[in-house]
């Protein structure tokens, strides 16, 4: 059987840390998530999807994405049901988030985006069995420079590198 769910989306609201009484850390989410196409008005419209993520990355996930950020989300879709206090049964359907990735960097959410962000980060939190938490950090540069008169090394100077310090 195959449950696998990716999902690429704003969220709604920061998200909710919170802690069970054996101190596992669980974050709940909004995703809004647009549809392929607009309606008859010619707008788009957008579904929110509930979204649960523990652990590690739970915690992550509430200190780095916040309200507006446009993140990735990988997990699985699940159903459960209980009764509520009025003795009503109810049916809840949600994404059980495995990991998730800041797809911006927070100067480009913000507006103030353009160039080389030394300070803006894509990071990736995931959970399962990787024991370190997932966690990965790379500059992002929010508009590629894909000029050919730009040397790719960025502005250092060549590197003097004589035919003996060469492995062959």
């Amino acid at each position: 059987m195959i449950n696998n769910v990716v999902l690429v989306g704003r969220m709604t609201r920061d998200a909710e840390l919170r802690y069970t009484p054996n101190n596992v850390a669980v974050a709940t989410f909004t995703l809004a998530v647009n549809r392929i196409r607009k309606n008859q008005n010619g707008e788009r419209e957008a579904d929110f999807i509930n979204c649960v993520i523990w652990n590690q990355p739970a915690e992550h996930l509430a200190n780095w994405a916040k309200k507006g950020a446009l993140i990735g989300v990988t997990g699985r879709i699940q159903t459960r049901n209980y009764e509520n206090q009025q003795g009503q049964r109810v049916y809840v359907t949600e994404i059980v988030a495995e990991n998730f990735q800041m797809l911006e960097s927070r100067a480009t959410r913000e507006g103030q985006g353009g160039g080389y962000n030394a300070g803006g980060f894509d990071a990736s939190f995931g959970g399962g069995n990787n024991t370190a938490g997932g966690y990965s950090a790379q500059p992002t540069q929010s508009t590629p420079n894909f000029g050919r008169d730009d040397s790719p090394f960025g502005n250092t100077s060549p590197v003097d590198i004589s035919d003996d310090d060469l492995p062959f």
